[in-house]
C-alpha cells in the first residue's frame, strides 16, 4: 500500500534505536555518547599541533635537550632539521605531527612559551 511521503511513519535512527521513552530516558543500560568532534576540528586540532612540531623544529639541538622531549620525537625533530629536500622535509613534518597527535601538547607549548619570553628578554638586553 503506497502512502504519501507527508504521512510515512517517523524513521528510526540507525541502529534500530528508538530515542528517548515516554517516561524520558534512554532505551538501554548506556548513557549517549557526547558527540564526536567534526572532521573539520579534528583537522584543525592535527595542523595545530603539526604547527607546535614545526615550531620545535627552529630550536637549537641544546635547547631541545633542555624540553625533555620523547626520544622518538626528539630523534624527528633533529632528523627534519638535517633534511634540505623540500618534499622530505614536508613528510617529515607530517611525522612529527602524528607524533605530537599522541603527546600532551600543553608541556611542550608552555616550555615553547617561556622559550620565547626568555629570547625576547635576552634581545632586550642588547
Amino acid at each position: 500500500m503506497n502512502t504519501p511521503r507527508n504521512e510515512r511513519s517517523p524513521q528510526r535512527t540507525p541502529g534500530g534505536a528508538q530515542g528517548p521513552t515516554s517516561d524520558g530516558a534512554a532505551e538501554g543500560p548506556e548513557a549517549p555518547e557526547p558527540p564526536r568532534p567534526s572532521r573539520s576540528a579534528r583537522k584543525r586540532e592535527a595542523l595545530a599541533l603539526q604547527e607546535l612540531g614545526v615550531r620545535l623544529t627552529l630550536l637549537k639541538p641544546a635547547q631541545l635537550q633542555r624540553l625533555s622531549l620523547p626520544e622518538q620525537l626528539l630523534a624527528a625533530v633533529l632528523e627534519a632539521q638535517r633534511l634540505t629536500s623540500r618534499a622530505a622535509l614536508a613528510r617529515q613534518r607530517q611525522y612529527i605531527g602524528k607524533l605530537m597527535r599522541t603527546l600532551d601538547p600543553e608541556p611542550i607549548a608552555s616550555a615553547l612559551s617561556s622559550l620565547g619570553s626568555q629570547r625576547s628578554a635576552n634581545d632586550k638586553l642588547r
